[in-house]
């Protein structure tokens, strides 16, 4: 019905008889819909229905191309996971917008992937605000953009991905007043409510939620019987990402390696622009201790999404377990000079590992000065006192090392390490101090 037609990689279309590029001019159709690229978007749905993911990503470039203002094919694209996030920025970059609709540009930069500094994608965001009313300026329509639900939910999902679950959950919160029925908004708001542990914001989400869709049943899971409902999730809708990846964390839990390999292979194979998948199969051969392997995945992840830190902190910790310090080193250092903001407590035991690497390096000075950093983060840590303490005894400062001790057994009595090691220590401090008075006599 929609004729024949091919299209390559960069979305740009051929005739099926002579091969000829056929050209689109979004303004030479005098019609408020362009045709042209609806076609191509029809194409790409009807393709995505036939499981042909790969044409259908290219027929959805070859619609936002056609008319920069199809906003559904991008959004395809985008919520799909089609698409690298190289290949996101490279896409917004061909789009030729009229002078009028310059503000999209700044919007559509917000809906792609953002694991770029905060100071970078809050200023996406204010540049959409100063773009929007300086268009519209004394027009009703400033309030109506600038508290766009779109861009909201925009907002909210890069608030949870720099780990700020507060301010997350008060955004979507608001959000979700205004409409209830946003689907993109709920899931960030579920996850906000998950970390912060508000069981019974999600008991009345379950509960209100329609049964018919997956995230009903992505819910649940938290309360029973996680993996027949991560199933259910995904036999509704077999395109929801995180239903298939939950569905994996479930087995990977129990150590079900198979099982959870499976799904996460499922997950990579259907979300090609999503990196979470492989990274979650190069974890498991992590946790197999299969390392080389594991390896080989994360840079995988790295080349599917070179930004995100978490790619660079499991790289440092295959590094760390191979005993490549000094790699190990490096990885640190990349995964906080990519972190987007101002270093949390989630991130305490990134900077202990730092430190670890340095001891085992010999580099104590170093050592110290990052388990320090990370007492700054969190005072409840056994592993950052434990090893404070034992970095301070391999430097000979018995004293320090005995304090440190002390204070790493009173958040954990039964510790043997620090138990045993601060035996040492006492011991170590006599001998010193029998040594110092055999000198001065």
């Amino acid at each position: 019905m929609l004729g024949d037609a091919k299209v390559d990689e960069d979305g740009n279309v051929y005739d099926a008889k002579d091969g000829n590029l056929i050209y689109f001019d979004k303004d030479g159709e005098d019609r408020e819909i362009n045709i042209s690229s609806a076609i191509c978007f029809l194409r790409g749905k009807a393709y995505g229905a036939l499981q042909n993911r790969s044409q259908a990503r290219q027929w959805y470039k070859a619609a936002i191309k056609a008319d920069p203002l199809c906003y559904e094919a991008l959004e395809c694209l985008i919520e799909s996971h089609m698409l690298t996030s190289e290949e996101e920025s490279n896409l917004l970059s061909s789009l030729q917008f009229s002078p009028e609709d310059g503000w999209l540009s700044s919007f559509y930069s917000c809906l792609i992937k953002k694991y770029d500094k905060e100071s970078t994608v809050e200023a996406r965001f204010k540049k959409l605000e100063n773009e929007i009313s300086g268009c519209v300026s004394g027009s009703s329509m400033i309030s109506t953009l600038v508290n766009n639900t779109d861009l909201l939910a925009c907002k909210a999902e890069y608030y949870h991905q720099c780990c700020q679950y507060q301010k997350c959950f008060e955004l979507t919160s608001g959000l979700l007043e205004k409409d209830p029925f946003h689907l993109k908004c709920t899931l960030v708001h579920l996850a906000a409510a998950m970390e912060l542990g508000n069981s019974n914001e999600l008991y009345l989400m379950a509960c209100n939620l329609e049964p018919c869709h997956g995230f009903r049943w992505v819910v649940t899971t938290i309360y029973a019987e996680a993996r027949r409902y991560f199933s259910k999730a995904t036999n509704i809708d077999g395109s929801f990402s995180p239903a298939w990846i939950g569905f994996g964390n479930s087995f990977a839990a129990q150590e079900e390696g198979d099982q959870a390999m499976s799904a996460y292979r499922t997950a990579a194979r259907l979300f090609p622009g999503c990196h979470l998948p492989t990274l979650y199969i190069g974890m498991e051969y992590m946790r197999t201790h299969s390392y080389k392997l594991a390896d080989q995945f994360f840079m995988q992840a790295k080349a599917i999404c070179p930004s995100d830190p978490l790619v660079y902190n499991e790289l440092r910790v295959v590094s760390y377990h191979m005993k490549e310090y000094g790699k190990a080193v490096r990885w640190f250092e990349k995964t906080l000079a990519h972190i987007p903001s101002v270093l949390t407590e989630i991130w305490e035991p990134t900077v202990v590992n730092l430190a670890h690497a340095f001891r085992k390096l010999r580099k104590y000075r170093e050592a110290i000065s990052y388990y320090e950093r990370a007492l700054t983060l969190s005072t409840k840590s056994l592993s950052t006192y434990s090893g404070l303490a034992y970095t301070y005894h391999l430097q000979g400062d018995f004293s320090a090392a005995i304090s440190h001790y002390h204070k790493a057994l009173w958040l954990k009595p039964d510790d043997q390490f620090c138990t045993e090691m601060l035996n040492v220590a006492l011991l170590d401090e006599c001998q010193n101090g029998l040594d110092s008075t055999v000198e001065l006599c």
